[in-house]
């Protein structure tokens, strides 16, 4: 190989491998936040053994928060999140157990008479995907429905 083919095949190199481990290439799943209100956000997903649900993640307006990182092992995960500055909420039909300080819940039964709130997760389907961003944007429903 000659000395100006090397030097293009290190500089090549070299960009992959920057690109390898940059931020953008890192696998998560990331929520964004791009509404004008902050928000508080719930998460639930199975793991090896169990249901577990985990909250809460408290996003400004126009940001993003990495909600689980590295590489998704699961392909379903649930979102709740909740408007705090107009008070309406993200949810759905996937019922999960949730409380209002910051909490990891193990199980989605009897969320009630365990001392927990019954609350609708929306379900996020991220295929084989390894990262996946989840992007707030659409108008919130007023009220505490979804509970």
């Amino acid at each position: 190989m000659s000395a100006p083919t090397k030097a293009a095949f290190a500089g090549v190199l070299s960009v992959l491998l920057l690109s390898a481990f940059s931020d953008d290439a890192r696998a998560d799943l990331r929520l964004c936040n791009k509404t004008d209100s902050q928000v508080g956000v719930a998460i639930g997903y199975k793991d090896k053994t169990d249901w577990v649900t985990e909250g809460w993640w408290n996003l400004a307006s126009n940001s993003c928060e990495t909600l689980v990182p590295g590489a998704l092992v699961s392909r379903y995960y649930y979102i709740y999140a909740v408007d705090y500055d107009q008070f309406g909420e993200w949810g759905g039909r996937a019922f999960m157990c949730t409380r209002e300080k910051e909490f990891t819940i193990r199980g989605i039964e009897d969320c009630v008479a365990r001392g927990f709130e019954r609350t609708g997760f929306f379900e996020i389907d991220t295929g084989e995907q390894s990262s996946w961003t989840v992007q707030l944007t659409e108008p919130v429903q007023q009220g505490t429905g979804g509970r």
